[in-house]
């Protein structure tokens, strides 16, 4: 299937889900996660009226960029180490990856301009995945206060893969309430507006729960490699 009839679908979810909850569908951005595809497919994406392309590799990123340049927004969400931070820092707009001090210190260290970053929270606490643990997370945002090439744009988190759906609405509301909380504070470098939450198999309960920012990938542009 093309990637203008999976976008078709997904936007009609989309706008189902916005329906059951009194949101609006352009509240919703989609990031095309394109982690598992080739040039070529991400170029159909784009071709598509695709405009967010998300990677979780420096390599992999770079590849698309090379090809691609600025033409998509860029977002990094995959895990990232510190040292490769020099190889993507002037091709992304958005990190949904930051959890910790020593990540940050080298993204303000090696940005020549402001980068909107995402807090990652593990908020079901698996030792499989990784960010913060949700009592650690606004602790953590205060003391990025001197960092002036970081503006904390949201939060990001991954539900449990289950089929229970409670367990990942839980999940999900859990770091709404949390994304409350920081905006409560008024943080001038820390707005924290954004929501990155919801992938291929559960992005209309993340939008019921507050989603900004779905990640997609299987479900839009599919898998190559």
């Amino acid at each position: 299937m093309k990637v203008t009839e999976k976008l078709e679908r997904i936007k009609q979810q989309i706008d189902q889900a916005c329906q059951r909850v009194n949101r609006k569908p352009e509240e919703i951005r989609i990031i095309a996660v394109t982690k598992y595809v080739t040039v070529e497919r991400a170029k159909e994406a784009l071709d598509a009226g695709l405009t967010d392309f998300g990677e979780n590799r420096d390599e992999g990123l770079i590849s698309k960029w090379e090809v691609l340049g600025d033409k998509p927004v860029w977002h990094y969400i995959g895990t990232l180490q510190s040292r490769k931070v020099k190889n993507i820092i002037d091709k992304v707009e958005y990190i949904h990856s930051l959890d910790r001090l020593s990540l940050a210190k080298e993204i303000n260290k090696r940005a020549q301009r402001e980068i909107k970053c995402l807090v990652q929270v593990n908020v079901s606490g698996e030792e499989s995945k990784h960010g913060l643990p949700l009592e650690e997370v606004i602790s953590f945002i205060e003391s990025l206060r001197p960092f002036e090439n970081i503006r904390v744009e949201g939060l990001m988190t991954m539900a449990p893969l289950t089929n229970d759906e409670q367990i990942i609405r839980d999940c999900f509301r859990k770091l709404s309430e949390l994304r409350k909380q920081v905006q409560a504070l008024h943080l001038d470098f820390a707005p924290c507006t954004e929501l990155s939450m919801g992938m291929s198999n559960d992005y209309s309960i993340a939008i019921e729960e507050g989603a900004t920012m779905v990640r997609i990938g299987t479900a839009l542009v599919g898998e190559d490699d």
